[in-house]
Order: C-alpha cells, then structure tokens, then sequence
C-alpha cells in the first residue's frame, strides 16, 4: 500500500509538471507512476518544443525548429541563419471581440 500511495504522488507531480510544459497529464502520470524518481526527473528534464526558435528554409520556405542541420520537407542543408523566428509560444492570436449595439 505505501508504494501505490508514493507512486501515485509521484505520479501526480510528473503529470502537473508535463502539463504545465504543454505536454500530456495522462502520459507522464502513467510514467512517472510506473518508475516514480526516473519519471519524474524526466518530466522536469523533458524540453517544451513550443519554446525552440525557428528559421525558415532557404530552398522550399518551410519553417522549422532551430537546431534542425536538415529540412525535413525538401532535405536541403541548413546553416545556422542570421535571424531567427519567434517561437510557436510567442505568437499570440487576437482575443475575439464581442459587438457592441
């Protein structure tokens, strides 16, 4: 019984913390539930994706994460460009505006 209570602990933090990065509650609780002190650390480890700058790619324009040495749409080779774009985290979308009569 003090292992389910403690892996479920366990499981609960792992889960809050993925979340709160923007990834899946249930997945790192069945993680961090499964193997309690590794699934955890590896919640607290685990990189938020939406933080990367981008670039865009020279050849076909398709935007990409940062640390990507090839595009993953015509293959082509990257350098590390000048400028960077934003991170997907970055952009915000306009709140919608109720009409007044």
């Amino acid at each position: 019984m003090p292992y389910v209570m403690i892996a479920v602990g366990f499981g609960l933090s792992g889960g809050i913390i993925a979340k709160l990065k923007g990834s899946s509650f249930f997945l790192w609780f069945l993680i961090s539930g499964a193997v309690p002190f590794i699934g955890l650390m590896a919640a607290i480890a685990y990189r938020v994706e939406r933080d990367e700058l981008r670039r865009q790619c020279p050849q076909c324009g398709r935007v990409t994460k940062i640390y990507d040495a090839l595009c993953t749409s015509c293959g082509a080779e990257l350098d590390f460009p000048d400028v960077a774009i934003a991170p997907e985290s970055w952009v915000h979308t306009p709140a919608e505006v109720e009409p007044t009569t």
